[in-house]
């Protein structure tokens, strides 16, 4: 299991991530992805530094029924932490011995060129997203 990204929380990848980046020194390839099955758009940064370190993922709402919704409109922020996982079916059975509760069942994930996604809260309630490699 590896960190993959640390997701964010905020209104407007437009008006955030240029100020985003700037502050924790990350660059942006000016590319935002849309995703109807999950109802956000997302963007990633990378470290300039340490181009190979775990991305920051910037998550917007994709309107009023959007997952995130709620989230937001307590302020926002830190979201969640992503892993990529060999087996993802393996990681949610873990999961779930250790006390998680599955949120979302696997799906595939457009910005992830459709490999599958599950979220899980883990029994001290951190929201984990879990991405499974190719």
């Amino acid at each position: 299991m590896a960190l993959h990204h640390i997701g964010f929380v905020v209104v407007s990848i437009e008006k955030t991530v240029d100020r985003f980046a700037r502050s924790i020194s990350a660059q942006w390839d000016g590319q935002i992805i849309a995703d109807p099955l999950q109802g956000v758009r997302v963007t990633f940064l990378r470290s300039i530094t340490s181009p190979n370190e775990s991305l920051i993922e910037l998550v917007e709402p994709a309107g009023d029924k959007s997952p995130v919704q709620n989230f937001l409109k307590r302020g926002g922020g830190l979201h969640h932490l992503c892993y990529e996982v060999d087996s993802l079916a393996a990681q949610l059975q873990l999961s779930r011995t250790l006390g998680g509760l599955v949120v979302r069942q696997p799906m595939p994930a457009v910005a992830f060129g459709g490999r599958e996604i599950a979220w899980v809260y883990t029994a001290d309630k951190l929201l984990t997203e879990y991405l499974e490699r190719r």
